[in-house]
């Protein structure tokens, strides 16, 4: 939205992780507030209207309609763990919270890099969302653990990172897939 930016454009307005989003790494999205390229929302311009919130959780109507089945679906990220990840940041504090999610962000770019067949980039951006950094950590050092991965193909790797991340998944309860909107009607 034009003339609207934040200090702060990892973490949305409304809580979503725009750090480890594949529409932000591909450069598509430079999040809310972001600056040229910014995508128009309806959560930006109620920002705007009250006094230029830095996070929806700071605004005493908060949650207010706009939120009415917003967690329902995903987009380019999950959103079942929003609520949850505003919790933690308040909890933690923005700076704590956002140390882990760069944390995040440096696993998902060695997973890119390093495990990528060219075909993952929505599965492990959905599980670096997902998945606790316990977790995480957890999985890359038992893919550092593997076989030297020059001698593997990039299938290999990507198979092997791919298994990994299913299986701290299915032990957190977690699904990996991104879940479409309720049709309405």
């Amino acid at each position: 939205m034009k003339g609207f930016l934040r200090q702060e454009t990892r973490f949305s307005l409304c809580g979503l992780n725009c750090g480890l989003c594949r529409m932000s790494l591909d450069g598509y999205c430079p999040g809310c507030g972001g600056g040229a390229g910014n995508q128009s929302c309806a959560i930006t311009r109620c920002s705007l209207e009250r006094g230029g919130v830095a996070f929806c959780w700071q605004c005493p109507q908060y949650p207010c309609p706009r939120y009415d089945g917003f967690d329902d679906g995903d987009s380019f990220v999950p959103h079942q763990s929003r609520q949850r990840d505003i919790a933690r940041a308040r909890r933690m504090g923005l700076k704590a919270y956002l140390a882990e999610l760069e944390e995040k962000r440096a696993i998902l770019d060695a997973l890119l890099a390093g495990y990528n067949d060219g075909r993952r980039k929505t599965l492990f951006c959905t599980a670096v969302y997902l998945l606790p950094l316990g977790e995480l950590r957890d999985v890359m050092a038992a893919l550092r653990s593997r076989a030297a991965p020059d001698g593997q193909t990039a299938k290999d790797r990507a198979q092997a990172a791919a298994a990994l991340l299913q299986a701290a998944a299915e032990r957190q309860g977690i699904c990996l897939k991104l879940r479409k909107k309720p049709k309405n009607g």
